[in-house]
């Protein structure tokens, strides 16, 4: 019975570790530059949740791009004042992101192992 139980207590601890909530990112974006809330520096592949909010007064748009092969990861316009969020999936590649509509640079984000 004990050997059960232990074995029981495995599987829903390692169950639960996949359930772990994703990274948040709150990203504001004003007119033609994003300013972040949390540091971008540091961070792991895994599965992170953005928080983008348009504070530019116009609709602006968000791109989200895989680091390396520029694969789009997101892509969405925001009306004036909107906050949309997305949760994706970061690979070791890290990440790249910009506004298409509201020309802005590209903002290259790296990922450590």
């Amino acid at each position: 019975m004990i050997k059960k139980f232990v074995l029981t207590a495995t599987l829903l601890a390692s169950s639960a570790m996949s359930w772990a909530a994703p990274t948040v990112i709150h990203l504001d974006e004003y007119n033609g530059y994003f300013a972040a809330e949390e540091t971008l520096a540091g961070l792991k592949p895994g599965e992170y949740k953005f928080v983008v909010t348009n504070k530019a007064k116009k609709v602006v748009g968000f791109l989200l791009q895989d680091g390396k092969t520029h694969e789009r990861l997101d892509m969405f316009p925001l009306d004036p004042g909107e906050t949309i969020e997305t949760t994706v999936t970061i690979s070791e590649n890290g990440f790249r992101y910009r506004c298409p509509i509201n020309p802005t640079p590209w903002y290259d984000v790296s990922v450590s192992k």
